[in-house]
């Protein structure tokens, strides 16, 4: 099979810092959820808004990427997508013309805050078969209003974030997705599960003869640190393997935290890592391994 790299990760946030508490109805949302007023447990901080439109975003984060790389394919990710068909095609035209490309293209937007893990994994898998050679991916997402920044599981930001999926040489090799998914617990009020989270990693690992303690780091979903400390520990991690700093730096960037969390590690060379984003009823992974110094 053809062996396949991700290069050049790279992420925007919203131009506009708000502090937490500074979120419209903050308090009161928080009350309601019933959630103690401690910043430092729950990861509160900075969230990040933008009043850019989306494909503004798309194509600043996507500039910071390509380079002089020949992209081939372009994969976008968001979970909601400005207009209906009628608008779409001027959403993409935008785009490309913002990028400079003039090439195939593919939506993603059903699988929510997995839809950039889960797009990685398509351009794994157009590589990988030889269709392409270089397909950029790249997530982008803004909150639909202010009201819904805050959440029972994480404080929403504003961003973007992408790389570049090739057949060429390159930081990190890409040694595999899975994913895996419970058709009755997808609703939104459902719980993470760790349980399909296990049922990835032994996708994943096993044909490596990896078990999750070999992992250098997850780069996970920035919610809320008891909740996400609590959902990879019963998956098989170890608190050394997770990282919530972005919790409060960021916030939560739908799709693009795994990525922003990966731009921001210190990897170590030969160090085995996993991208992984969950929602309920589903979850997705790509296990990366970083590419050893160059003699």
């Amino acid at each position: 099979m053809t062996p396949v790299h991700l290069v050049s990760p790279g992420y925007v946030l919203g131009e506009i810092e708000q502090a937490h508490h500074e979120i419209p109805g903050f308090a009161a949302r928080a009350r309601e959820y019933g959630m103690q007023q401690d910043a430092g447990l729950w990861g509160w901080g900075t969230v990040h808004r933008t009043e850019r439109a989306l494909e503004e975003l798309v194509v600043e984060a996507g500039k910071a990427v390509v380079g002089s790389a020949d992209v081939d394919f372009l994969v976008v990710c968001s979970t909601r997508f400005p207009g209906d068909a009628h608008t779409h095609g001027g959403f993409m035209e935008t785009v490309l013309n913002g990028l400079g490309l003039n090439c195939p293209f593919l939506g993603l937007t059903l699988n929510r805050c997995t839809n950039l893990v889960s797009g990685l994994g398509v351009a794994e898998a157009l590589v990988r078969s030889g269709a392409y050679r270089n397909v950029l991916v790249i997530t982008a997402d803004r909150c639909a209003s202010e009201s819904a920044r805050m959440e029972n599981f994480a404080l929403f930001s504003d961003g973007a974030a992408g790389c570049l999926v090739t057949a060429h040489p390159g930081e990190y090799e890409i040694l595999g997705s899975a994913s895996a998914q419970d058709p009755g617990a997808l609703e939104w009020h459902n719980e993470i599960s760790a349980d399909l989270s296990r049922q990835v990693n032994d996708l994943l690992l096993a044909p490596h003869g990896l078990v999750p303690g070999d992992l250098a780091g997850v780069l996970h979903n920035n919610l809320y640190v008891p909740i996400v400390v609590m959902k990879e520990r019963l998956a098989g991690f170890t608190p050394a393997q997770l990282d919530t700093t972005n919790t409060a730096r960021t916030g939560h960037c739908f799709a693009a935290d795994p990525l922003i969390n990966l731009v921001d590690r210190r990897t170590e060379p030969g160090g085995y890592y996993l991208l992984a984003a969950s929602v309920p009823g589903s979850r997705a992974a790509m296990l990366l391994r970083k590419a050893p110094p160059r003699p």
